[in-house]
């Protein structure tokens, strides 16, 4: 049985993110352990920062508190409906990054909506707070679009590192039932020729692991062009080792994968050791 924590933190309930975990109950029995934040409404937070008075900001932490009361309800409602084993963590307060980690350190795989990485619609910028805890988090973690529905195709991201070798091995361990999928092993790089690193030992491994693999070389930067290549297609999970880059170099540097969350809502397998 596997350990899943479900993340909550935002004013809608993660839908995404439950309808992946009702598919994994139905391949396999599993306990999904909820872990929901306050969540942070900033439309409103910009008109309690203009008004004087505690009153506004009082009504703010209440109605809060009262969307974090309705989501453990409803999360507790849901996973008896479809069966799954459950518990749901005390925490009622705002984002805490060590919180996160510590669970993270006993389960399995977190789940988390790809929506909380940018919150309101049109935001441009990621959630800083929440990309450090995952950075940090010790187990592998899904973003689950909220407009997730299926999965008909899997894209594994390879550079030739260690990272990404171990993003595949963690996704074959955590997700069996996905493997007879099919698969396409993505190098991007953007140089002449069609040189993969270390292309038959990946090829001698995966095989092991896929029904249906193929390998690509894509000639591009992937920062820039990735996104707009896989939105192309249909029903895709993406399996990647990492954002490429440290938590603390996104305030001058774009990562392709945030791109793919924000815009192409598609789920995304991290590992990273």
């Amino acid at each position: 049985m596997k350990r899943i924590i479900f993340v909550g933190a935002g004013p809608q309930f993660p839908k995404g993110p439950f309808a992946f975990l009702r598919e994994m109950q139905q391949e396999e029995r599993i306990h999904a352990r909820a872990l929901f934040f306050k969540p942070v409404d900033h439309a409103s937070l910009v008109a309690v920062a203009l008004s004087s008075g505690l009153t506004p900001v009082m009504q703010l932490d209440d109605k809060e508190e009262e969307t974090i009361a309705l989501h453990k309800v409803f999360f507790a409602q849901e996973c008896e409906q479809h069966h799954i084993d459950y518990s749901i963590h005390g925490n009622d307060q705002p984002w805490d990054r060590e919180l996160l980690v510590k669970e993270s350190r006993f389960a399995d795989l977190i789940l988390i909506s790809g929506e909380l990485f940018f919150g309101d619609a049109g935001a441009r910028q990621p959630n800083a707070y929440l990309q450090e805890a995952l950075h940090a988090a010790e187990c592998p973690i899904l973003i689950v679009p909220e407009t997730f529905s299926s999965i008909g195709h899997l894209f594994m991201a390879y550079d030739g590192s260690r990272e990404s070798c171990y993003a595949i091995k963690q996704f074959c361990y955590l997700f069996p039932n996905l493997v007879d999928l099919p698969t396409e092993i993505v190098y991007i790089k953007d140089e002449p020729g069609q040189a993969i690193p270390d292309l038959e030992s990946l090829k001698q491994f995966t095989r092991l692991k896929f029904n249906s693999m193929n390998f690509s070389k894509l000639h591009f930067k992937a920062a820039e062009y990735f996104a707009t290549w896989i939105s192309e297609k249909q029903h895709v999970l993406l399996v990647t080792g990492s954002f490429g880059r440290s938590p603390f170099s996104y305030v001058t540097h774009r990562s392709f994968a945030e791109d793919l969350i924000r815009d192409h809502r598609l789920p995304i397998f991290i590992a990273h050791h």
